[in-house]
């Protein structure tokens, strides 16, 4: 009987997933990310925000940090990534060997001081279903002239049906771009770039769910069966609901104007 994995115990479900994964993006696109970002993408947005060497970097809900790691190697900056998992933690300490890269486990809210003259929030805004104090916190920690570089889901909240559908819907609060734009502009943040980035994660989703299943023995003998299926559904429904515009997939960068 196999032992079923969480994703909270990152290490064996990282190595579950890792030949799926590298097959799914195109060459060169794949850099350790656990989301539908590509590379291109990533490196992208944090050029946008002005990352460059001797920046100080702040990226939040960093997982294993394999963006944060990307940028630091291709873009040089001051990085701290932080996370709630120590198992996440670990890994992305382990894996930036020589970069010059901090780590710390912690919950956030509250966010590290700062100033930062960049955070990054990549793929994870979904995950708080009150988004104010952390934008609040976010506004605080950058210097005047810091700009936030961050991806959200847009779209009104889900129905109750959809949240039966949806598997871990206690971390997925979608937000209409009104208000993340109305929310910003509360806590001193002015959007100055905005691309919509839903065609192309809807490729990535589309990709992954064709590895997933082509790896599903093998994955399964890791983490599980129900996880895998999991895992699968909630990428069917992030599709779905990018293809029909349910959703849409949003980046952003913001500035912290002088007052």
């Amino acid at each position: 009987m196999h032992r079923v994995v969480r994703q909270d115990d990152r290490a064996p479900f990282l190595s579950a997933l890792q030949r799926a994964r590298e097959s799914a993006y195109p060459p060169g696109e794949y850099v350790g990310q656990e989301s539908f970002m590509r590379a291109g993408e990533i490196r992208h947005l944090a050029g946008r925000a002005g990352v460059g060497p001797g920046v100080p970097v702040l990226d939040l809900c960093c997982g294993v940090a394999g963006p944060g790691r990307f940028i630091t190697r291709e873009l040089g900056c001051d990085y701290l990534g932080v996370d709630l998992s120590a198992s996440a933690i670990d890994i992305a300490r382990a894996s930036a060997r020589d970069l010059p890269c901090r780590f710390e486990v912690m919950e956030v809210p509250p966010v590290p001081s700062g100033p930062f003259e960049v955070v990054l929030l990549l793929e994870t805004m979904l995950a708080f279903r009150d988004k104010k104090p952390l934008l609040q916190g976010i506004s605080g920690a950058l210097a005047t002239g810091g700009r936030f570089a961050f991806t959200m889901e847009e779209g009104l909240p889900l129905t109750a049906p959809e949240r039966a559908q949806m598997p871990d819907a206690e971390t997925v609060w979608l937000t209409p771009r009104e208000e993340m734009l109305d929310l910003l502009e509360q806590t001193g943040l002015a959007v100055r770039w905005e691309e919509d980035w839903s065609a192309s994660h809807r490729e990535v989703a589309d990709a992954l769910i064709d590895a997933f299943t082509a790896d599903a023995a093998d994955i399964a003998a890791v983490i599980g069966r129900q996880a895998l299926d999991e895992l699968v559904a909630g990428h069917r429904l992030w599709s779905a609901w990018l293809r029909d515009g349910r959703v849409r997939k949003l980046a952003f960068v913001a500035e912290k104007p002088a007052p």
